[in-house]
């Protein structure tokens, strides 16, 4: 099993990621390797990344799909995991996803939760995880697994798309097969509902959900899924 983590000046919420990675690779006791895609870090992320044993693969795309794609090509795994750096992974939710393969499932995601945000944010994050996992029933892109024959097969995330991307994936490989969302969650970082204002911030999902292909194969207006400043430990 491969696990690929993409990464951009993560240098703050790296580690902690990375950490609860082998906790939950070491419970599951299965043969595996992680793998950090750096995409033109200026910070600590290549040293934490090698520091928490990771393999690094340094790229300069600015594109999260095609980074994310640059990792399932060093992979050496028949099963691939894709975490976001800032997305802490539990012992588990690993093991629904490995047993969800073992079944026979082509892929699959899991469920979001965040931490340390206000009880009106929280609804909102709530609702909009709700549309997109329960109604949609996509993937979200901050956890999503697939056997890597599968993934291959459907031409891995499509790079026209800057947004969204998880969800194209996510037809893709339903296509092919049985794709699964387990119960079991992760915790994703909140730090976008801590430095942006609500309203930005449903604009945003909105516009993810709602707009044409078209929209999401543009980087204009997509700023903060890119260029989003970083917190710090001050």
């Amino acid at each position: 099993m491969s696990i690929v983590v993409p990464a951009r000046n993560e240098e703050f919420e790296l580690g902690a990621t990375l950490e609860s990675v082998r906790a939950a690779a070491d419970a599951l006791g299965q043969p595996w390797e992680l793998i950090v895609v750096d995409d033109a870090s200026t910070d600590r992320t290549v040293e934490i990344a090698q520091r928490h044993g990771a393999r690094v693969v340094p790229v300069e795309l600015h594109n999260i799909g095609a980074v994310r794609n640059a990792g399932a090509r060093a992979a050496q795994g028949e099963r691939l995991v894709f975490l976001d750096a800032d997305t802490r992974l539990p012992p588990e939710t690993l093991r629904a996803a490995w047993d969800a393969m073992e079944s026979g499932a082509v892929g699959g995601g899991g469920w979001v939760q965040f931490p340390d945000v206000g009880p009106f944010t929280d609804v909102i994050a709530w609702v909009f995880c709700f549309i997109w996992q329960r109604i949609g029933r996509w993937a979200a892109g901050c956890f999503i697994f697939a056997v890597k024959a599968d993934f291959d097969a459907v031409g891995g995330f499509d790079e026209t798309y800057f947004a969204a991307e998880e969800r194209y994936l996510t037809e893709a490989l339903r296509e092919r097969g049985r794709f699964v969302l387990l119960r079991e969650h992760v915790v994703s970082s909140a730090r976008k509902l801590r430095l942006y204002s609500i309203g930005h911030l449903v604009w945003i999902a909105a516009r993810t959900l709602l707009s044409g292909k078209h929209r999401l194969q543009q980087r204009e207006g997509l700023e903060i899924l890119y260029d989003a400043p970083r917190e710090s430990g001050g």
